[in-house]
């Protein structure tokens, strides 16, 4: 450590110091970033099954979802740091900070300067959806900082879960309707709701996988204060329900190409399986990545179906 609270930097050409764009792309959290894109393909499909779709406001969605989850995720990187809750008994991925590869203040000059980009990026909607969506930005915003940081921290109270069905789920699917059809749908709160428990299962696997850490910390996330059993049942539960979701919209008046979702259910059980098994951290890492990539499925499966 090279004084109180801070790592010492890297220093190039020390081995086993990534070069600076694979420390970057590391705390970017590539394996989340499904979370960013299906909530928007999803509430595009739904404007174009209205005819309404209009590309650059969903290109525009698409890019504001983007840098609230990466800044999300580098808060998050410095403030656990900070916390406490990374440290060398961490059992995931290493993280810029507490690896001692980015230096505190240089992670949280980064995180700044991303939610400042997609604060930036999500006023040219203004124009389509009225002076609210500033509001909505700015609390997406806020709550990816208050995620780790902050009085109470939403990750460390059990919130973190509530957060991702949200703001991931319910705002980014609404929201990115909304700027496309100029209204908000009973079909676009719908689709959300599986969307945002998918998305919740991704941040589940990763406390599932972090439990003993994250209790050694003070981090009370919803695994640490029931236990695995009761997070095991929370994923199967996300999973019923997300794979339920196409037969209402099917009642809703949907062709039965809306059901594609569905085929994903086996996959869902071996998911589910393969959490209750446990196993090494890489195993449950590996789960966190085909969890994403699931949520991506689903998205992609579900936004076809609905155009067809």
């Amino acid at each position: 450590m090279s004084g109180h609270g801070e790592p010492n930097p890297p220093v190039a050409g020390i081995s086993g110091v990534p070069p600076p764009w694979r420390i970057w792309l590391g705390a970017a959290r590539p394996r989340t970033l499904p979370a960013s894109v299906a909530p928007v393909v999803v509430g595009s499909a739904l404007a174009a099954h209205d005819g309404k779709f209009y590309a650059p406001a969903a290109g525009i969605c698409l890019a504001f979802a983007l840098l609230v989850q990466v800044g999300t995720n580098f808060a998050n990187d410095y403030h656990d740091f900070i916390n406490g809750a990374d440290t060398e008994k961490r059992v995931g991925p290493r993280r810029a900070v507490a690896s001692g590869w980015v230096a505190p203040p240089v992670m949280r000059r980064a995180m700044i300067a991303v939610f400042a980009a997609a604060f930036l990026v999500g006023l040219a909607l203004v124009d389509r959806g009225g002076p609210w969506l500033i509001g909505i930005g700015l609390a997406s915003i806020a709550c990816g900082i208050a995620y780790t940081a902050g009085p109470v921290p939403l990750a460390y109270v059990g919130l973190g879960d509530v957060f991702v069905f949200v703001f991931f789920g319910l705002v980014a699917v609404v929201a990115t309707y909304f700027v496309q059809a100029g209204r908000i749908g009973g079909d676009a709160v719908l689709a959300a709701v599986p969307i945002g428990l998918l998305t919740t299962n991704i941040l589940l696997v990763n406390n599932y996988r972090d439990v003993e850490s994250d209790a050694a910390a003070g981090k009370r996330t919803l695994v640490v204060r029931f236990g695995r059993s009761a997070a095991r049942i929370q994923f199967g539960l996300s999973l019923a329900v997300a794979m339920a979701v196409p037969f209402l919209f099917l009642l809703r008046g949907y062709r039965a190409w809306c059901l594609l979702p569905a085929a994903l259910a086996p996959l869902g059980i071996i998911h589910a399986r393969r959490l209750r098994l446990g196993g090494s951290p890489g195993e449950l890492i590996s789960l966190l990545g085909d969890t994403g990539k699931l949520l991506a499925c689903y998205a992609g499966l579900f936004a076809l179906g609905v155009i067809l």
